[in-house]
């Protein structure tokens, strides 16, 4: 007979069987893995022991409640409820079987909500960014200039920086090019970035190169908290300032060169950048006549 689970238990056997999973498909990975026990844990709270037949629709309505009160965002809460779902999802359900776990899916009372679409910064706020980026280039630490032009002119996620290495940068007939699978995308797509990088950029990074298996950026966390601050006194909000960086660089290869190299240079499907990278409805072109281009 079946037995139901504490979430507690229901815990330590998602966990165990990932493990398995992984090995047989490559996912789910293991910052997925880390994201769901976490979301679960936040919604459960002090409540790990009892049954999961004890979270009801009611009980997760509370926690919203709740949790938007205290000053969660209503993207981050409904992440954290998702992962009820996530700890049962199809895969799971022939391991809880085998182990004669019973788990019923949970009712999620609200669907998911997304983040809002990328509306791009007025001319004064681009204006700003340009000049506080160039003068990056006169301050004494150049990680500085580095870490922004890895994400104004290639896109990069602050723990793709972190990561990176001088390894990352090949040269292909004469050419050089920023060659690097985003973290995030490791766990779902797996799709690689190749990006060229413009010969004056290459010039400045050649006086900083080190052995190929060198961060490129070194204690790269640190500098970006001190952009972070910066970019925020430049009128963008929230605790990932910098990220806004990123936005703009992909909002700017959309406009010039289109959404599949906003994609190419950004990791992410075209549907993700048109809703969160490229505003769309900022038209960049000239009016004209569509019969004068018959």
């Amino acid at each position: 007979m079946a037995k139901i689970p504490t979430f507690r238990e229901l815990i330590s056997a998602y966990e165990e069987f990932s493990k398995v999973e992984r090995l047989k498909t490559g996912s789910p990975g293991k910052g997925t893995v880390r994201n769901v026990i976490r979301g679960v844990m936040y919604v459960v709270g002090e409540h790990l022991d009892e049954s999961v037949t004890w979270m009801t629709r009611l009980k997760i309505d509370e926690y919203i409640v709740e949790a938007l009160k205290s000053g969660l965002s209503p993207v981050t809460v409904g992440g954290y409820v998702g992962q009820l779902q996530a700890i049962t999802a199809r895969w799971t359900r022939p391991y809880y079987a085998d182990r004669k776990i019973s788990c019923p899916r949970f009712e999620i009372p609200v669907k998911k909500r997304k983040g809002a679409r990328y509306r791009r910064p007025n001319r004064a706020k681009l204006i700003a960014v340009r000049e506080w980026y160039g003068a990056l280039t006169i301050r004494k630490d150049l990680r500085e200039w580095l870490v922004a032009t890895l994400m104004l002119e290639f896109a990069m996620r602050n723990g793709d920086i972190v990561r990176l290495t001088w390894g990352d940068f090949l040269e292909k007939e004469g050419r050089h090019f920023l060659v690097y699978t985003p973290h995030k995308t490791s766990l779902s797509s797996g799709r690689i970035v190749c990006w060229p990088v413009h010969q004056d950029i290459w010039h400045e990074l050649e006086g900083m190169q080190n052995h190929p298996s060198e961060f490129v950026v070194p204690h790269a966390l640190r500098v970006i908290r001190k952009l972070n601050s910066e970019v925020r006194q430049l009128g963008f909000k929230g605790s990932k300032a910098c990220y806004e960086l990123r936005k703009i660089c992909i909002d700017h290869i959309y406009q010039k060169f289109g959404a599949e190299m906003a994609s190419s240079i950004s990791g992410d499907d075209i549907r993700t950048v048109m809703r969160y990278y490229a505003d769309p409805s900022a038209v960049n072109v000239e009016g004209g006549r569509v019969v004068d281009l018959l």
